[in-house]
């Protein structure tokens, strides 16, 4: 696994094998940026057929439209940096993406919508991390044109983090209801 990611990372960094100076740092986590929120899009396709509650699969179409603006604003800040938009590799996506499909096909159906909800939250908070990194180092770089960009997308990840753990508290309670009844 670890001979692949240094496989993917050489891809993205050409012949030199290395990121040598803070832009190329910025443009490869841009570019990871842009692979999470391309998979993430790609996964709330797939959870909107998965999630059994109809409130949930209306929260799950709503951010997949909102994703769908993030990755437009990706895009948009590429150009501003005078590039065409580049994917890097993301692993932890991955590993968020793997780690939600194997609970998923462990977990009843009756547990769908707790282990979607748990993996969305996990989601957010990386996004927040990864949308609070990229604010920072586009500041420190003098790109403070694209900052609102990146703000724009940490706002819509962190009311979406506000509305899973609310929906994830919702569910929580019915769960602990009908636990108490078995």
């Amino acid at each position: 696994m670890l001979d692949d990611l240094k496989d993917k990372a050489t891809e993205f960094s050409g012949s030199k094998g290395r990121l040598e100076n803070p832009k190329e740092l910025f443009v490869h986590n841009l570019g990871a940026t842009l692979t999470m929120e391309t998979t993430v899009e790609k996964m709330l396709g797939k959870l909107v057929e998965k999630a059994k509650s109809a409130e949930l699969k209306k929260q799950l179409r709503h951010h997949r439209e909102e994703t769908q603006a993030q990755i437009r604003n990706l895009h948009q800040v590429f150009q501003s940096l005078g590039m065409e938009p580049q994917t890097s590799p993301c692993p932890a996506i991955e590993g968020i993406e793997k780690e939600g499909e194997a609970n998923l096909k462990m977990a009843d159906e009756s547990l769908h919508d707790d282990v979607i909800l748990a993996g969305c939250a996990e989601t957010e908070h990386h996004e927040i991390a990864v949308y609070e990194n990229l604010i920072i180092h586009a500041n420190a770089l003098g790109h403070e044109d694209i900052v609102p960009l990146f703000q724009e997308n940490l706002e819509q990840e962190q009311h979406t983090l506000g509305e899973v753990l609310k929906a994830t508290m919702k569910t929580g309670k019915s769960t602990k209801r009908s636990g108490a009844a078995a």
